[in-house]
């Protein structure tokens, strides 16, 4: 496995000159060949595919891109280059930048919001051709600030244009949502499918409380992807989704005085009953036992 542990590592190995430690925009096109192989990236990059040259890989996961595709990577994510060992030569452009270049700056305390950089395989960003304009322009002018001797408005300048550039990949992808509609549609179907066996099965009892990243697991997409999905079509975030589904359960449930609060909390998966109390009172208004009482 290669490991890009820094800046100039990645742009020595693709053959490009290193401007800035902390930040650099990569022409693959302009690479010696390079052997494809598993690495890993411990900073962010926005990588520009422009042909279907090999298989990138996430994970265990293939991404589902084409010619002028878009793939982000967020520090510490490992991909492969596929099929491993043979010699290649990359097309497209890469900009790279290292999370100390945010320390101090907004975006560093909003970069996390951009979740599309924890997206897994067959969630890459489709652009369209003027949509592909802007991305360009917005490369352009970070490489035109990396280039420029460094002085006390380079950062802010560079900073600035990386998050105007993120910016337009939130509104991208928003659209990619909408396009894909009936795909997510599917996939939504699929999860309440799932979310409704788990919660009115035996599973529950068994397995404990279902999680986000157990649905998006099982639908085959990233925790992140997946919950903006949920986020999107529902206006709910996806454990929102899964508690109201919960207690929709946990009420039937509460009306049958033969057993006790506790033993319902445990039922429904809860480790600690006061847990359930809780929750139950926060989405419905209402204790558990109030509500018995009151229902009955």
């Amino acid at each position: 496995m290669i490991i890009y542990d820094s800046i100039k590592k990645y742009c020595q190995t693709f053959n490009h000159p290193m401007l800035h430690p902390l930040i650099g925009l990569v022409d693959l096109d302009k690479s010696d060949l390079i052997q494809r192989s598993k690495f890993r990236i411990d900073f962010y990059a926005i990588i520009i595919k422009d042909s279907r040259c090999g298989d990138l890989r996430y994970g265990l996961k293939y991404y589902d891109y084409e010619e002028g595709t878009i793939v982000f990577f967020g520090p510490g994510q490992i991909g492969a280059s596929e099929p491993e060992g043979e010699w290649h030569q990359p097309y497209g452009k890469a900009l790279i930048f290292h999370p100390d270049l945010l320390h101090g700056t907004h975006l560093a305390k909003q970069i996390h919001e951009y979740s599309f950089f924890g997206y897994d395989s067959y969630e890459a960003l489709h652009v369209s051709e003027k949509e592909r304009v802007l991305i360009d322009l917005c490369f352009a002018n970070v490489e035109t600030e990396i280039k420029q001797n460094i002085d006390k408005h380079s950062k802010q300048i560079i900073v600035a244009n990386l998050e105007l550039l993120l910016k337009y990949c939130s509104r991208f992808y928003d659209r990619q949502f909408i396009t894909r509609e009936v795909v997510h549609h599917d996939l939504l179907a699929q999860f309440e499918n799932r979310l409704n066996a788990y919660i009115f099965g035996e599973k529950l009892g068994m397995d404990g409380l279902p999680s986000v990243a157990y649905f998006a697991q099982k639908l085959n997409v990233s925790a992140n992807y997946f919950g903006d999905l949920i986020k999107k079509e529902t206006g709910k975030t996806a454990l929102e989704f899964i508690h109201l589904k919960l207690m929709e359960a946990a009420k039937t449930k509460v009306l049958d005085t033969s057993k006790s609060i506790s033993e319902i909390a445990y039922e429904l998966g809860f480790k600690y009953p006061q847990h359930f109390t809780r929750l139950f009172k926060q989405k419905v208004g209402v204790s558990p036992l109030e509500y018995r009482m009151g229902m009955n």
